[in-house]
């Protein structure tokens, strides 16, 4: 099957029985009873580059509560989502499958009710369980997939709601709001994102949950609970009550902010980045590096504001006497390309899109604080998370338990998908000499990435641009090796390891 077709082939009817085949195969389960049962407190955030931590080498930018929890927690060196957008992520996260097995392959894609998540597949009644925040995998007002609360934030996936369901309502945060007298500005009687984030501190979306994850913690203090909290921000508007905490001169722009993107770079990354020249961002230009200084102190406030109540949450729950035996996680759905090769947001291949933060906390287990070298994988989550947990399983990730208690090494590649949906509106920008056909190619383009422990990556497009780098040497990727005759050994290997992991996951996705 090809890239043509490979979104519109699979009935709704045969799709279904083909990811609860698929949820059958990879979700084998078995929890083991415990005395004291862990607590799970899963805590992400949108669109949060790896470097805005101290661990991660930045230390300028004020998250204290993290770099906090980074000195507590295990620390993944190079973490990896499996697609660089929402809804994919999300979807391995919750699932521990790829989103190409999952069938979230795009944003806006329900994840379907034969796929199971984390309190699905746990499975113990004992345990009090909660989704607060920002979900993006389907009908984002009901709660489902097993938990039991719910309070959503978002209003603008209404559209998307299963056939039934009432997308006259509005999210719990727009009902907040109401409450304490502010005015809709949307059609439908909600609060958009622009508006939501001009309003004050206390009334923003990361102090409403905040204040409503606190609450759960003390109303739970005596019950074993899987609380995750999903904070929007980073994630654009690119605004927030603390715009203006950091001086624009104290910013360092990324070392390959002045990176030519060159003809033998992915043509859509290109065209991308003179959209990004040429259009505003919401009003903001994106033409001189001072214009990059100050969306990037705008992006750092975001950061900052999430920080003040991932701390708030944290004391709670050192205040109720959880903390030592709650697993706690940290990450974020992808990064965010804030400059680097003058690009902004995600959904390419770069390092900055695809890597992020990921903080482990284990207290019942008594692991100690330690930075994990290597590359990891966002489809390890879930499986590292059960195993904690005492719960058998057999997923497509596997338990990296083993690697940071050092019982074993860890030398598995990373897979990272790209899978296109024609997004027209990143092609509004022309560039000179390339024909209506090349631009065709490039908003169908599919890509799949490994990217091994030494540090090789490969990008592979089937109608594209493709993309070697080595990152050892390499890092912020300014040279694509894929064109250069004296790697044509080391691709043949890389590709092989693609198809070797598109035949043990079943991706039909055909690279020649």
């Amino acid at each position: 099957m090809n890239s043509d077709s490979i979104i519109n082939s699979i009935s709704r009817r045969d799709f279904i029985k083909t990811t609860a085949m698929a949820a059958v195969a990879f979700n084998i389960i078995r929890c083991n009873p415990r005395k004291e049962k862990p607590n799970l407190l899963f805590i992400w955030t949108d669109q949060q580059r790896a470097d805005t931590m101290a661990i991660y080498g930045n230390r300028k930018i004020e998250v204290p509560n993290l770099n906090k929890l980074a000195s507590q927690s295990i620390v993944f060196e190079n973490s990896y989502v499996t697609q660089p957008v929402c809804t994919p992520s999300r979807s391995t996260v919750m699932t521990g499958l790829y989103p190409h097995n999952n069938g979230c392959i795009d944003n806006n894609i329900h994840l379907p009710g034969s796929i199971p998540c984390t309190p699905e597949i746990i499975s113990d009644p004992d345990y009090r369980t909660a989704y607060y925040g920002k979900w993006h995998l389907g009908d984002e007002f009901f709660a489902q997939h097993g938990f039991e609360e719910w309070i959503s934030i978002e209003d603008i996936y209404n559209q998307y709601f299963s056939e039934g369901r009432d997308k006259s309502l509005v999210s719990d945060y727009s009902n907040f709001l109401k409450s304490i007298g502010y005015e809709p500005d949307g059609d439908h009687g909600e609060f958009t994102r622009d508006y939501a984030s001009k309003l004050p501190i206390e009334h923003c979306k990361p102090k409403f949950l905040e204040e409503k994850a606190c609450d759960f913690l003390k109303r739970n203090k005596n019950n074993p609970f899987m609380l995750y909290v999903n904070f929007l921000e980073p994630h654009p508007p690119f605004n927030g009550p603390l715009n203006d905490k950091y001086d624009p001169t104290f910013v360092d722009l990324p070392p390959n902010y002045n990176d030519d993107l060159e003809d033998d770079e992915p043509l859509r990354y290109r065209m991308l980045k003179e959209k990004f020249y040429k259009e505003p961002y919401k009003g903001d230009p994106l033409k001189t590096e001072q214009d990059w200084r100050k969306m990037t102190t705008k992006y750092w406030g975001l950061v900052s504001q999430v920080d003040l109540s991932i701390g708030a949450i944290l004391k709670t729950l050192e205040d109720q006497g959880l903390a030592e035996n709650t697993i706690i996680v940290f990450t974020s759905d992808h990064g965010e390309m804030m400059g680097a090769h003058r690009l902004l947001n995600k959904t390419v291949m770069y390092e900055e899109a695809v890597k992020v933060p990921w903080l482990m906390k284990f207290p019942h287990l008594n692991s100690k604080h330690q930075f994990a070298k290597g590359r990891f994988g966002h489809i390890d989550i879930l499986p590292t998370i059960l195993d904690a947990m005492d719960c058998d399983h057999k997923l497509q990730g596997e338990s990296l338990l083993p690697v940071i208690q050092g019982d074993k090494k860890h030398s598995r590649d990373v897979f990272i998908e790209w899978n296109n949906k024609n997004r027209d509106d990143e092609f509004s920008t022309k560039i000179k000499n390339v024909t209506k056909s090349e631009i065709q190619n490039a908003k169908e383009a599919f890509v799949r990435t490994v990217i091994t422990q030494d540090g090789w990556k490969l990008c592979w497009a089937d109608k594209d641009k493709s993309q070697l780098f080595n990152l050892n040497n390499d890092p912020y990727e300014f040279t694509n090796l894929y064109y250069k005759q004296e790697y044509e050994t080391k691709i043949k290997e890389l590709k092989e390891k693609i198809h070797n992991w598109q035949n043990d996951t079943d991706d039909k996705l055909v690279l020649a």
